[in-house]
C-alpha cells in the first residue's frame, strides 16, 4: 500500500480554487493551476489499499484507484497513468466532471472524510499529458471491418476508441458543428476547458478514428443506408429531449431550454460569437432544476453579468450528512455546493412553478412560484405561499427525458424501446436491428460522464465480438447495471 499512516497522519485536502472575484472575469477552470501537485501525493497516501476496496464497486468503470493511488503517492506518475488508462479513456474528463460515486464508497469514508480520489485522478492525467506519456495508439493490423458510431459524447468517443485500437475503420457521425456531444456545448468552460477534448480528438485522429460533423443520422443521412454502408453501427446520440414546463406563459420570449441557453455561451469561447444570441446580461435570471446542468446555468449567468440569479428546486434541501437511509457506499444525496453557487446567488427549495408573466411585447418578466410540500407519497401545494419574482431569462434545466426521435433516426432503423422511452437492447448492447448496438444515454436513459465511457466500452466489446467471433476487449458493465443504492 502507499502510506500506511495516511489515512491517520494526513487529513483531507482537495484543489484550491481561484477567488470568485477574479474567476467571475474570464472563463478558464475555476481551480488554481498547479495547486494539487504539492500536495497531491499525499492525499494518495490516504488510500488505505482496502482488503475488499469498495471504490471499485462505487465506479461502473472499475478503475484501479488503490494501484494508482500507490503509485501516485510514490510520484511515479508513468505507471499511474498506465493503471488509469487500463479502465479509462477518459480521465480527465471524469476527474473534472464525475460527481465521484468512488469517494462515496471509500471504506475510509465511514467514519472520516473519503479519498481525494478525483484530485488524484486528475493530477495523474494532467502529468501524463505534461510529461508526454499520452500517446496514439495504433492497431498493429486491420480487421477489413468497418463501423459508425452515432454521436461523439462520452459513450460515443470511448466505443469508437476501443473499437479503433482493435483494428476496426470508424467513423464518428456528429450533428453539430464540432466533435464532442454535451462535453463540448454542454459543459461550460469553466469546468473543463475544451483543450481536453480537442487534444483527445487529435489522439484519436492520430490513431485512425475518422470524424463527421455536421452530419444528422436520420436527416442528412438516411439511417437504414448507413447500416448497409457499415458492418456495424454504434447508436450513442444521447438522451437529448429536454424535459418541459407546460405552464401559462411557457412561450413567452426569454424561457428557454438549458440547452439552448448553455452551447451559446460555449460558442462565444469557440470564437463563432462575440457575444451569445441568448445572455443573462443585466437580467434577473432564474434556472428551474437543482442539478449539475441547472448550476452550470447559474456560473453561465454569473459571467455574463445577470442582475441577480435564483435557483430553484422542487424538492426539499438535502441535509449535510448522510441520511441514515442512504448507508455507505451508496451514494447519498447531500447539499451539495459547487463552484458556481459560490460565486453568488440564491438557492430555493420545495417551490414549484405556476406561470409566468410577460410583458405588452411578449417578454418573460416575473416568474410566479408556490411553496409545495409531500404528503402521503404525493406532492401538495401549500395554500398561501404564493409569490412572484423577478424573471427576464429563464431557464429550464429540468433533466431529459430520451434520445431524440423527430429526426428519423429510431423509426428508419426500425429499433424498438424500452418501457422508458429508450432503445432497448441485450446483455451485448445489440439492439433488434442485427449489427446495430447502443450505448449511453440513448440506452441508459440520463446519467452520468462515468457511466457512459463504462457504457461505450461495454458496447465496443460486443460490436467487436459481432464482427471477429470474439473479442479480448474489456466490458466493465452490463446493460442492466445501475448505481448501488438503499
Amino acid at each position: 500500500m502507499a502510506d500506511p499512516k495516511g489515512f491517520l497522519t494526513t487529513g483531507r485536502e482537495v484543489a484550491e480554487t481561484r477567488p470568485v472575484t477574479e474567476r467571475l472575469k474570464d472563463w478558464n477552470e475555476v481551480y488554481v493551476p498547479g495547486s494539487l501537485l504539492p500536495i497531491i501525493s499525499k492525499q494518495a497516501g490516504r488510500c488505505m489499499d482496502c482488503g475488499i476496496p469498495f471504490c471499485h464497486n462505487g465506479c461502473p468503470l472499475g478503475n484501479l484507484i488503490p494501484e494508482w493511488n500507490d503509485y501516485a503517492y510514490r510520484e511515479d506518475w508513468s505507471a499511474a497513468s498506465e493503471r488509469l488508462h487500463a479502465t479509462n479513456n477518459f480521465p480527465e474528463f471524469t476527474g473534472r466532471l464525475c460527481p465521484a460515486p468512488c469517494e462515496a464508497a471509500c471504506v475510509l469514508g465511514i467514519n472520516q472524510p473519503a479519498v481525494t480520489i478525483k484530485n488524484v485522478e486528475v493530477s495523474i492525467i494532467d502529468k501524463a499529458w505534461d510529461s508526454g506519456d499520452v500517446t496514439p495508439q495504433p492497431p498493429e493490423r486491420l480487421s477489413g471491418k468497418t463501423v459508425a458510431v452515432i454521436g461523439s459524447g462520452p459513450a460515443g468517443l470511448a466505443a469508437a476508441q476501443q473499437l479503433t485500437r482493435a483494428g476496426h475503420t470508424v467513423a464518428v457521425y456528429e450533428r453539430a458543428d464540432r466533435i464532442g456531444g454535451l462535453l463540448r456545448y454542454g459543459i461550460p468552460e469553466f469546468k473543463m476547458e475544451k483543450v481536453h477534448i480537442n487534444r483527445r480528438i487529435e489522439q484519436m485522429r492520430a490513431e485512425g478514428t475518422k470524424f463527421r460533423t455536421e452530419v444528422e443520422i436520420g436527416r442528412d443521412i438516411d439511417a437504414a443506408k448507413l447500416r448497409r454502408r457499415y458492418d456495424a453501427v454504434v447508436i450513442a446520440a444521447g438522451a437529448t429531449l429536454s424535459r418541459d414546463l407546460p405552464v401559462p406563459g411557457r412561450e413567452l420570449t426569454g424561457v428557454h431550454f438549458a440547452m439552448e441557453y448553455l452551447p451559446l455561451a460555449n460558442k462565444v469561447q469557440e470564437g463563432d460569437f462575440v457575444a451569445p444570441p441568448i445572455t443573462a446580461a443585466g437580467k434577473h435570471v432564474v434556472v428551474i432544476g437543482g442539478g449539475d446542468t441547472g448550476a452550470d446555468c447559474v456560473g453561465t449567468a454569473h459571467r455574463q453579468g445577470a442582475a441577480s440569479v435564483t435557483q430553484l428546486e422542487i424538492m426539499p434541501r438535502p441535509g449535510d450528512d448522510r441520511p441514515t437511509g442512504q448507508p455507505w457506499p451508496t451514494f447519498p444525496m447531500l447539499y451539495k455546493v459547487t463552484s458556481a453557487h459560490e460565486e453568488g446567488g440564491e438557492r430555493v427549495y420545495s417551490v414549484s412553478t405556476t406561470h409566468f408573466e410577460g410583458d405588452e411585447d411578449g417578454n418573460v418578466q416575473f416568474l410566479h412560484l408556490i411553496e409545495v410540500e409531500f404528503k402521503g407519497g404525493k406532492l401538495e401545494q401549500k395554500p398561501g405561499t404564493e409569490r412572484k419574482i423577478p424573471a427576464q431569462l429563464v431557464t429550464l434545466a429540468m433533466g431529459f427525458t430520451g434520445t431524440d426521435q423527430a429526426n428519423g433516426l429510431v423509426s428508419q432503423f426500425g429499433l424498438e424501446l424500452d418501457e422508458r422511452g429508450n432503445v432497448a437492447r441485450d446483455a451485448d448492447f445489440a439492439t433488434n436491428v442485427n449489427g446495430v448496438y447502443v450505448a449511453g444515454d440513448a440506452g441508459r436513459g440520463q446519467s452520468l460522464i462515468v457511466w457512459a465511457i463504462a457504457e461505450g466500452r461495454s458496447a465496443a466489446r460486443g460490436v467487436d465480438r459481432f464482427l471477429t467471433g470474439a473479442s479480448e476487449l474489456p466490458a466493465p458493465i452490463r446493460p442492466t447495471d445501475r448505481a448501488l443504492t438503499a
